[in-house]
């Protein structure tokens, strides 16, 4: 599934934009598009359209880039501009593949250093599972609205309304919306390098 945006002008413009700023990260740390091939383990053809801005990569090739790069996945995401209101079902949207969960990045983090704060939306009866993220990613996710159950490894924590939990990202979980109304979840994710 592609990025979701408003119309086909604004797709472009994320593809660009994208395209661009993946190409600056891996010419400013050297990597040919085979070695970015081998720390994403996404196609070099992939890699290719995207950093000429010709394709809208899934959510899952998004988080393949930055767990290889080690990066947060607002880099490719966000633009940089010095303030900025982050309206919901206005921005950049990324859909997960089985279209169970809507990642909207909110901040990026040349704003707020190494961390990015993200809204998501997960359908009814529904899951999404990550994997793993890379090392020293911490997530704190806060239910908004609905209900949230969260498997880590092999536990699993029920939250409702306004409920928080805090966890290593770099464990396999998968986020289970058991309800049959939309679950709206509020994210910040901190990284262990700074960026």
């Amino acid at each position: 599934m592609q990025m979701d945006v408003t119309n086909q002008t604004d797709a472009e413009k994320l593809a660009k934009q994208v395209g661009h700023t993946l190409r600056k990260i891996r010419q400013e740390r050297g990597l040919t598009l085979q070695q970015l091939v081998d720390v994403t383990d996404v196609s070099k053809l992939t890699l290719s359209k995207i950093e000429r801005g010709e394709a809208n990569p899934s959510l899952t090739v998004i988080w393949k880039i930055a767990n290889g790069l080690q990066i947060p996945i607002s880099f490719l995401l966000n633009d940089t501009s010095e303030i900025k209101v982050s309206r919901a079902h206005t921005g950049n949207k990324v859909i997960s593949a089985n279209k169970a969960c809507t990642l909207e990045p909110m901040f990026d983090t040349s704003t707020f250093g190494s961390s990015e704060i993200h809204r998501a939306f997960l359908q009814p009866n529904s899951e999404y599972n990550p994997g793993a993220h890379q090392t020293g990613v911490i997530e704190y996710v806060t239910v908004m609205h609905g209900q949230l159950t969260l498997k880590i490894e092999d536990d699993y924590y029920h939250l409702s309304e306004y409920d928080s939990i805090k966890f290593h990202g770099d464990k396999e979980h998968t986020y289970i919306n058991p309800s049959n109304e939309k679950t709206v979840l509020h994210f910040v994710m901190t990284y262990l390098n700074s960026y």
